[in-house]
């Protein structure tokens, strides 16, 4: 067996009369240009090799291709470029096998579909994710995938950039077959078979011919989500291209797109957002830090939110123990997650099996008591002070002296709630969001007294529930719902001003909100808010501007969709613009003497985007949090801020975000 070196991230060895080719670039196997320049090189051995049948690519570690090398992206590009070397693959004289040993995605799948023969391991998962990043695959993907798996498959992994695990690839046509034992052995047999008989090329093969009735279905299912961003909507055409554009007309088609994206605001704003995830994984002082061994998660409370926690620690593989204040709320709790789980069956995101596997390590019991064992408990009470350090006291009385509280408190101040107890120092914030098994973000927050392995324990546990964990310090509402409130005061200060709920919401909506600021108080209820108003009442700045019109809706039973009316009206559960609420806001106008003026879509998306912006500075300036990307990452997975725009910070350095 000869050992060879293309560069220093691609070797190969020879065995049987095939060359397999491995690609060696930690982390991912990202194609950059040594990746690029191995692959050539390797092409070259085996035209001048007699010897040599065929190839096999695979990748080393678990991962096959990862994908190009993001940092690449801001450099000029050097040769040779990823869609000749894919296209020479495609060409290649001898049979070409690729062996996915782990993730093929973006360039990892275009270079499985360059092959003339796909072999997975049974972990191998297929994805073209450059939607994600506010682009569109550009070595072939979108010309090549479509002629091998047909229109409505194609269209769905580009459209949304969802990876396929194996058995998912070889039921619609992407790979020939799964392995059942050793990869690279059965992929260099596939080259046995193919060598010296004619060659499988995906960009030859004739594309599957597909009704105008179901090119309009897949199209409106994957333009409904794209909420504004523009790459999925080129990602349609360019499949669509492939059904009709011949082979090199369309790859040259799709280089263009590709090259135009890379570009754009857009792709700009999501590469800070994938960046911005990746620091938000370090965090300053916790490089030595060792997180404490934790099996056994206690929840108090397990109502929605609780629930929904308890279900994310079963997911991860915890033993979950939850505890209510009677029997009957223990009996309700249990039903409560055990319906959840129910829930994930019916929808095929989980087996009866592993819903009972996750059963068997739940208990939900009456007292306190069960928690003696637990490594970390979790409060998910009622949002009061008196109930949470009332409980944090008891609870010092209960479990280990080792073991970590937690509290998911919303607004409240985390510190003195931990003063409540003999041992603050292993106090914690975990602010989960509502729905807690499905909403990803948390934030962790880092209290006076806590101490660093503390912390620690924290981030990985939230890191292993598949959470994207950010830390902060203390203040009222933490990050999310600071920027929140500046966000929701600005939007009223411009009702009282001229504007009207539905105009705020519909520009927000356009700039790419999944749903305006009224409309999630509505949703929300408005209730909780209006409570929290009238607590702070006698200790607000009464020369503070201070809008009524919520308050004035909460009054007259107003407490959004629950109520049937809020900002909105909601008869048959249809969201309505409600003429009594613009009576009611022209009527405050009029109370305080103000004239009232238009507003335009820009105006609103400006002055919204600076109001976030600038308490996003104060969290800064106050320590509260260090990396303005991490705002970003808040408002983007907690409160539906478009990831294509970067975030409020991220948007408030490009003032052409706005609509026009």
């Amino acid at each position: 067996m000869d050992d060879l070196r293309f560069s220093e991230t691609v070797s190969g060895k020879i065995a049987d009369g095939v060359l397999v080719v491995t690609i060696d670039n930690p982390p991912v196997n990202a194609t950059s240009l040594g990746v690029r320049a191995g692959l050539s090189a390797a092409l070259d051995n085996a035209a001048a090799r007699d010897a040599v049948r065929g190839i096999v690519i695979t990748g080393a570690g678990k991962v096959f291709v990862g994908g190009a090398d993001i940092k690449e992206f801001d450099k000029h590009p050097e040769a040779p470029f990823l869609p000749d070397v894919y296209l020479r693959i495609e060409q290649f004289s001898k049979p070409v096998v690729a062996a996915v040993n782990g993730a093929a995605l973006g360039g990892g799948c275009e270079l499985a579909l360059a092959c003339h023969g796909r072999v997975a391991a049974p972990a191998a998962s297929f994805g073209l994710p450059e939607v994600k990043l506010g682009m569109v695959p550009g070595a072939g993907g979108t010309q090549r995938l479509p002629r091998l798996v047909g229109f409505a498959a194609a269209l769905e992994m580009v459209g949304t950039g969802r990876a396929q695990k194996a058995s998912a690839a070889l039921s619609i046509g992407l790979i020939d077959l799964i392995a059942t034992a050793d990869l690279v052995a059965e992929a260099s047999a596939l080259v046995g078979a193919m060598a010296g008989g004619e060659l499988r090329r995906s960009g030859a093969l004739a594309a599957k011919p597909v009704s105008d009735a179901d090119i309009d279905a897949v199209s409106a299912k994957i333009l409904a989500k794209a909420r504004g961003q523009s790459a999925p909507a080129e990602a349609l055409r360019l499949v669509k291209a492939a059904m009709t554009l011949p082979f090199t007309d369309g790859l040259a088609e799709e280089r263009s797109t590709f090259l135009r994206l890379r570009g754009s605001k857009e792709a700009a704003a999501l590469r800070h957002v994938f960046f911005a995830e990746r620091a938000a994984r370090k965090v300053e002082g916790l490089e030595k830090a060792t997180p404490r061994d934790t099996r056994c998660v206690g929840v108090v409370g397990t109502g929605l939110m609780g629930s929904g926690i308890a279900v994310s620690a079963l997911n991860a593989g915890y033993q979950v123990i939850g505890v209510e204040q009677s029997e009957e709320g223990a009996a309700k709790g249990y039903a409560r997650i055990s319906g959840i789980l129910d829930k994930a069956v019916q929808s095929g995101r989980l087996d009866p099996t592993g819903r009972d596997e996750r059963l068997n390590h739940l208990i939900v019991a009456s007292d306190l008591s069960a928690l003696r064992d637990a490594d970390l408990v979790i409060e998910a009470v009622f949002d009061d002070s008196d109930v949470k350090t009332g409980l944090f006291r008891r609870l010092d009385d209960v479990v280990r002296a080792d073991a970590i509280l937690a509290t998911n408190t919303s607004y409240l101040d985390p510190d003195a709630i931990a003063a409540a107890t003999r041992h603050p120092e292993r106090v914690v914030g975990l602010h989960f969001f509502s729905p807690a098994n499905i909403m990803r973000l948390v934030e962790v927050v880092n209290c006076a007294r806590t101490e660093t392995d503390v912390l620690a324990t924290a981030l990985a546990f939230a890191k292993r529930l598949g959470k994207l964990p950010i830390v902060c310090g203390v203040t009222e509402g933490f990050i999310g719902n600071r920027v929140f409130s500046a966000y929701r005061r600005e939007a009223e200060f411009m009702v009282e001003e001229g504007a009207l709920p539905h105009e705020v919401d519909q520009a927000m909506e356009v700039f790419g909100f999944p749903m305006g600021l009224f409309a999630v108080c509505d949703m929300a209820g408005l209730e909780i808010a209006w409570a929290r108003r009238k607590r702070q009442a006698s200790t607000r700045d009464p020369n503070a501007r201070y809008v009524e019109i919520a308050d004035r809706l909460c009054e007259v039973g107003r407490f959004g969709q629950k109520s049937g009316h809020g900002w909105y009206a909601y008869p048959e559960g249809r969201r309505t613009v409600d003429p009594e609420v613009t009576a009611l806001i022209v009527e405050e106008r009029a109370r305080k003497g103000i004239e009232p003026r238009s507003f335009t879509a820009t105006e609103i998306v400006k002055r919204l985007l600076k109001a976030m912006a600038d308490e996003g500075d104060a969290l800064l300036s106050e320590g509260v949090t260090t990396r303005a990307s991490d705002i970003d990452l808040v408002m983007i997975n907690g409160y539906g801020f478009p990831a294509h725009r970067g975030g409020p910070m991220f948007a408030a350095d490009r003032p052409d975000t706005a609509p026009g």
